[in-house]
């Protein structure tokens, strides 16, 4: 399926009417609504609410439509002696757990240390370690233990450490010593 004058015009009086993508592609025919949501991105037209024709085409409609009348709220029954208790209990602090910035696409990853650049100290904990896993298959794994892979995941020999985790950490103090490396030794071994 080309995208011929005819259809891309088409495309675009119906993207202005704030059509969906679904309904344009079973309007072309032959085209998906992936296809049409693309075609939209390059031709520009993604953004309805910005400037341009498809703001004016939403203003007219909402100009068109006259606005929704409020329902009337149904009454509510009065509160019992324990609801207003529970209203005036004031509600414990949420905890949340700072997240690692995400970074966006086309910028470059902060530097990751490659096996070269990994302590031989902790390898050889790792070594040490691994022979007294517990070796877990995926369904076994809780928050509890560490889930560090060892092995090819396509093979039978593949499992998981097991072993108790570090606090706050997805693996054991072993793994961890792998796996998180302070920022200032990796700059250090870059130099």
């Amino acid at each position: 399926m080309s995208w011929s004058d005819d259809r891309v015009e088409l495309l675009k009086k119906m993207w202005g009417e704030g059509q969906s993508a679904s309904q344009i592609a079973k309007e072309l025919g032959g085209v998906t609504r992936n296809a049409v949501i693309g075609k939209v991105h390059r031709l520009g037209l993604s953004n309805r609410s910005g400037g341009g024709k498809s703001a004016d085409a939403s203003k007219t409609k909402a100009e068109a439509k006259p606005a929704p009348k409020a329902k009337a709220k149904p009454s509510r029954p009065a509160k019992t002696a324990v609801e207003k208790k529970a209203d005036e209990t004031p509600a414990a602090p949420v905890q949340t757990r700072a997240r690692a910035a995400i970074i966006p696409a086309g910028q470059r990853l902060p530097p990751q240390p490659s096996a070269n650049e990994i302590d031989p100290a902790a390898l050889a904990k790792v070594s040490e370690i691994e022979k007294k896993a517990k070796k877990l298959h995926l369904m076994e794994l809780t928050e509890r233990t560490c889930k560090w892979p060892v092995g090819d995941p396509a093979t039978e020999d593949f499992w998981f450490c097991g072993l108790p985790v570090q606090t706050g950490k997805p693996y054991c103090e072993a793994h961890v010593g792998v796996a998180f490396q302070p920022m200032s030794s990796r700059r250090d071994r870059k130099r």
